[in-house]
């Protein structure tokens, strides 16, 4: 049988920014979902089906899954935030939440939210994505298996990160298909053995609802459509079993035509890593021999997020606020000593491997993931932040939501937002995020470091000081945005006030024209000594523009 001359595609987003990167409750496996999935379509009169309202998400998952209600919360705000991208919708809902006076208050505006009900149980099955597999698991494999690993921009194998692995997207779904098209079916369509049978049919609702995982094209056209649209194009009706009169299709043909037509996601991690652009934004610092290596998809279909990829930083400051950076998704890798900027309203950010680096970024509409970071400095208004397995890392954050603390990370430090660039207000605008609410300072542990507070700390506002960012832009930000917290609005106070009685005392001193020259020599020799020893003396150096004409300018 020949298919028809239609491709399909794993979304990029579900898996990239839905499952957690951990392995999932054990009761959001595949059996207690398909009880979930038989439940709410028998309370379809009670705000389950077929959207599914908060407090009846809360009673299950906690009345019968077992998850603790920060945990439901948690994952129907994750995928509340996935399927809506509406950033005036999203300012409601902060302006909204920001005026809640007591968790009372707050429970009564959750409870307006309601998600799709089938796509929300796709979002569950999808956690899987970071369990073993299903066999696996039964013979006690530990995670993360050594065995899968993807490729990093250098073509070499790189430890396994699964939400950014397109290539792992698409085997999960062929190895999940059957059972996550019957999870979107009626219960009387499943046997006494809950599955199937030949004659099962799937409706147009559930293919509707498949399409949060499955998109494509027809063949000579660069335009994405949903998989319902090309479900029902003519000359794939008979593939797929669709029945006019009922406006359903054949679960047998369905899942068949399904499977021939899926393929590699065209702007997947692979694509760009094999035919992305190669950007060339880093200066080279006289004496070093690495190059970074910066390539972004090729994608100009404006329904899809383009991706960056950047890896191997190294002694250099990378700087980029500009088109290609709007919406995208950026995986930075294995980066040291290095200061990199990315002034541009963002999708998602992944910061993976990197040592002794500071990363400033515009605002991030949906995540900011850092997994195996050694003392970075991370510099962000983002929806969420989550970690895993860093050491010494500091967290300069504006989030209106919980940071998620995931197993493995040591000695974290958390403290408010402190610098600004000229653009920064619009670019929040763009993606939705407002000043409040702001719970940078009340972060949630996940999994095993669950209870456990002594992995993070608040930055002891004595060590806080404000982070200029040296760049020029047009734009009317002049302050970082929202206001301190007491403590920390004092502290920088009284640093100004140090150095105004600093700046007095010299003044006052009555010096000679020849005493002030050897006394400035002195200040700048002791400030050039600081320089050097804290590493600040290479950001300095690379941020001078190199000649005109040079490759580097070309760049």
């Amino acid at each position: 049988m020949v298919a028809a001359p239609v491709r399909l595609w794993v979304r990029t987003e579900p898996f990239l920014l839905g499952p957690l990167p951990v392995p999932p409750p054990a009761r959001l496996g595949p059996h207690y979902l398909r009880k979930m999935a038989a439940y709410v379509r028998a309370r379809a009169g009670e705000g389950c089906f077929p959207r599914l309202r908060w407090p009846r998400w809360r009673h299950i998952a906690c009345g019968k899954l077992q998850l603790g209600r920060g945990l439901a919360w948690l994952y129907f705000q994750l995928f509340h935030s996935l399927a809506r991208r509406d950033p005036p919708r999203c300012l409601e809902w902060a302006e909204a939440e920001a005026a809640c006076a007591s968790a009372e208050e707050l429970e009564r505006e959750r409870s307006k939210l309601s998600v799709d009900t089938l796509q929300f149980l796709l979002f569950l099955y999808v956690q899987q994505l970071n369990n073993v597999s299903l066999r696996r698991s039964l013979i006690g494999e530990e995670w993360p298996s050594p065995r899968t690993k993807s490729p990093s921009l250098t073509g070499k194998p790189t430890s396994e990160n699964k939400n950014w692995n397109d290539q792992e997207h698409l085997a999960f779904v062929q190895s999940h298909l059957s059972a996550m098209l019957e999870l979107l079916l009626d219960p009387e369509q499943l046997s006494g053995s809950s599955h199937c049978s030949h004659s099962s049919s799937v409706s147009f609702q559930a293919v509707c609802a498949l399409s949060f995982l499955l998109e494509g094209t027809l063949s000579k056209s660069r335009a994405v459509l949903p998989l319902q649209e090309l479900a029902l194009w003519q000359p794939c009706q008979s593939l797929n079993g669709f029945s006019r009169s009922s406006k359903t299709f054949s679960f047998p043909k369905l899942e068949s035509w399904l499977r021939s037509c899926l393929t590699s996601n065209p702007f997947g991690m692979t694509a760009c890593l094999k035919a992305g652009k190669k950007l060339a934004w880093a200066q080279q610092v006289e004496g070093t021999t690495r190059r970074a290596k910066i390539a972004c998809s090729a994608c100009v279909v404006p329904e899809v997020s383009p991706m960056v990829m950047m890896s191997q930083v190294y002694k250099q400051t990378l700087a980029k606020s500009s088109d290609t950076l709007v919406g995208s998704h950026v995986r930075i890798h294995r980066c040291n000593e290095s200061f990199i900027y990315l002034l541009s309203p963002l999708r998602s950010v992944t910061i993976e491997k990197c040592r002794n680096s500071t990363f400033v970024l515009g605002p991030v509409q949906a995540s900011v993931h850092v997994h195996n970071c050694d003392n970075v400095r991370v510099i962000v208004v983002c929806h969420r932040l989550s970690l895993s397995s860093t050491t010494g890392c500091t967290f300069y954050i504006l989030t209106p939501t919980q940071p998620l603390l995931l197993p493995g990370n040591h000695a974290v430090s958390f403290a408010p937002f402190h610098t600004h660039y000229p653009m920064l207000e619009d670019h929040m605008a763009q993606v939705g995020l407002a000043t409040l609410p702001n719970h940078w300072d009340n972060p949630m542990l996940v999994g095993k470091e669950s209870g456990d507070t002594s992995v993070f700390r608040l930055l002891p506002p004595v060590d806080f000081y404000t982070f200029v960012i040296p760049f020029e832009m047009e734009g009317d930000t002049t302050e970082t945005p929202g206001e301190l917290p007491p403590a920390y609005r004092e502290a920088l106070s009284q640093q100004e006030q140090k150095v105004q009685i600093w700046q007095r005392t010299v003044k006052e001193a009555g010096l000679t024209k020849d005493q002030r020259k050897q006394f400035q020599m002195l200040v700048e020799n002791k400030f050039y000594e600081w320089l050097v020893q804290t590493g600040n003396r290479q950001q300095l150096d690379s941020l001078v523009p190199p000649p005109l004409g040079s490759k580097q300018a070309a760049g």
